[in-house]
């Protein structure tokens, strides 16, 4: 038997927290090993847990998710699927998220019904999850601020 995919969960909303947490934890294949509502408690809980894949908002407090993402892959690169409103396509961030090294990007609602786009999205983003885990990364040695 293979085991789980295991994924931590990063977003400073605690109903995403949730909403993901229950999402993800019903595919029997992903197990969500723990949440962070900031990259400094991400950063504690990978030391502790060592996911094998990241969700990872962008607009959080304390450090922003695209610069938590940059020092991730210069130090301990990890398969980093992207939720955030502020990476529609074609946008910066998302440009951005995807140079310095996420796997994948999906855009949640700004204003709106977070268990909606759970529902709405949520096939697909256990797929990006299950594709994010099989990723190989290098070090981004140049992505270090």
């Amino acid at each position: 038997m293979t085991s789980k995919i295991k994924v931590l969960i990063v977003d400073d909303s605690a109903v995403m927290r949730q909403a993901l947490s229950q999402l993800l934890g019903a595919d029997p294949m992903i197990e969500v090993v723990g949440t962070a509502a900031d990259p400094y408690v991400a950063a504690n809980r990978i030391r502790q847990v060592v996911p094998d894949v990241i969700t990872l908002d962008v607009e959080m407090p304390r450090m922003d998710g695209l610069t938590f993402l940059r020092k991730l892959m210069a130090q301990h690169p990890i398969p980093v699927v992207i939720i955030s409103s502020l990476t529609a396509a074609g946008t910066e961030s998302a440009i951005k998220a995807l140079e310095y090294g996420a796997v994948d990007i999906f855009t949640k609602p700004s204003l709106g019904d977070t268990r909606q786009f759970v529902q709405e999205a949520g096939a697909m983003l256990c797929e990006a999850i299950k594709g994010a885990a099989q990723a190989r990364l290098r070090r981004r040695p140049g992505a270090a601020p």
